[in-house]
Order: structure tokens, then C-alpha cells, then sequence
């Protein structure tokens, strides 16, 4: 059981990396200090001062980042394969009790599909609200991506359950938007 629930606090923190990278790290990186999350062994350092001050940092600058017009856009093609990595690095976080070889492979295909898939999702919808708002609509999305990171980063901490459960619902609901969305019409 202690393998699942560690599984599920890592699904949930990669998910929330497909959203913003350092946003998920920051709230491990508080939530460790503070007792209420167990790093994996040599993943101790997320907990560090000097890694608490640069998440708070990148954080700050990401999140700023996103307002800017253009720039928003840009990020999303660097924050693609740095989502999937930062997914991976936050799964590995948590799989302490799996053979090495078996906990990596679970975090790279978990964690980095997790992270890959939100990343996605995400750059899409960007792509979607810069069409049709001439990029006004962008600032709505970069603030509802933050909430969701921050949101997904603490329930993955403080319920994993119910953090897994969210991300397979927003992967259900993407893959039926995007395979099913041109169904043929029965009435013809």
C-alpha cells in the first residue's frame, strides 16, 4: 500500500510539473521541511536551502514569465521536454522502496507521461486562446495553470489519491476531445 501511495503523491507532483516545472518543486521542497513528505534517498537535497531559494525563485520568474505576450508562447516549446524531466525527477522522488532499475522506469513512464501529457494539453489550450483572443485570453490561462499546478502539487501531497484521480480525469476528457470529436453522425 505504501508503494501505491508513493507512487500516487509522484503522479500527482509530475502531473502538476506538466502545468508549471517549479511550482511542484517549491511545494515538495516546503512540504519535506516541514515533516509532511519523504524524499527517496539521494533526492534529500529538494529539501536543501539553497534549493528552497532557487525554487521560490524560478517559480517567481516562471509564472511572470507566462504573462508576458509572446514570451508565453516560447515557453511552452522549452517547457515541453523540461516538464517530462521535471515529472521524472519528482516520481524518482518518491519510489524509494522499488528496485533502482524498477523505480526509474516507473518514473520515467509515469512521472514523464504524466508531466508530458499536461504539458501538452496545456500548450494547446494556450495555442487555442491565442487564436481566438489575439493573445488577450493568455493571461486567463497562465493564471489558471499556476492555480492548477499549485492545486495538483498540494492535493498530490496531502491526499495522492485524489490526485491521481484528478489527473486520469483530465486524461480522460483530453483523449475523448481528441480522438472522439469527430464522430459521424448516426442520423445519416
Amino acid at each position: 500500500m505504501e508503494i501505491l501511495l508513493s507512487l500516487s503523491v509522484g503522479i500527482g507532483l509530475s502531473a502538476a510539473c506538466g502545468f508549471r516545472i517549479f511550482v511542484p518543486f517549491l511545494i515538495m521542497s516546503i512540504a519535506s521541511r516541514y515533516g509532511h513528505l519523504e524524499l527517496a534517498s539521494g533526492f534529500e537535497w529538494i529539501s536543501s536551502t539553497p534549493a528552497l531559494i532557487g525554487f521560490a525563485s524560478a517559480t517567481v520568474l516562471e509564472i511572470a514569465a507566462y504573462y508576458l505576450p509572446l514570451i508565453d508562447n516560447l515557453l511552452d516549446t522549452v517547457a515541453a521536454p523540461s516538464a517530462v524531466v521535471a515529472g521524472v525527477i519528482a516520481t524518482a522522488s518518491q519510489v524509494a522502496d522499488l528496485d533502482p532499475w524498477l523505480a526509474w522506469s516507473v518514473a520515467i513512464v509515469a512521472g514523464g507521461g504524466a508531466a508530458g501529457v499536461v504539458q501538452g494539453l496545456t500548450t494547446v489550450v494556450r495555442q487555442l486562446s491565442a487564436m481566438a483572443t489575439a493573445g488577450f485570453g493568455n493571461p486567463l490561462v497562465s493564471t489558471a495553470e499556476a492555480g492548477g499546478s499549485v492545486l495538483m502539487a498540494m492535493v498530490a501531497v496531502v491526499v495522492p489519491l485524489l490526485a491521481v484521480f484528478g489527473f486520469l480525469v483530465l486524461l480522460y476528457f483530453t483523449v475523448k476531445k481528441v480522438f472522439f470529436r469527430h464522430r459521424p453522425s448516426e442520423a445519416a
